[in-house]
């Protein structure tokens, strides 16, 4: 079973920018990125890793954006670093789709892709 993906990470702070990275995804991965408890939003073809708690971290308004953007509605205020990666037709993970990719290209204004 293949543990190793290309995230699209988009960190809280404005000054850090959003990237793609490759991820070994276990849970201790998922907490050190989410700094905590991990929280979880799924689209139709993705899954989204955050700070469930948003305690100790800064508010995302790019990953608010992105998701509202790729057609979810959330309520809540999102925090700390958002890592994006893709869904499988089985239901596994997989890399971030190529179409949020280029959505948050077009967004932030900034190229990702190799």
């Amino acid at each position: 079973m293949n543990t190793s993906f290309t995230a699209l990470v988009v960190p809280a702070p404005l000054a850090h920018p959003v990237h793609i990275l490759p991820v070994e995804l276990d849970v201790e991965a998922l907490r050190r990125v989410a700094a905590g408890d991990i929280g979880h939003v799924a689209g139709a073809d993705w899954h989204l890793y955050l700070d469930s708690e948003g305690i100790k971290s800064t508010e995302n308004l790019r990953a608010e954006v992105l998701i509202r953007e790729a057609g979810i509605d959330v309520e809540e205020t999102l925090h700390g670093t958002a890592l994006f990666l893709g869904q499988a037709e089985s239901g596994d993970h997989a890399d971030a789709p190529r179409h949020l990719i280029r959505l948050a290209e077009q967004l932030f204004d900034m190229p990702l892709a190799a």
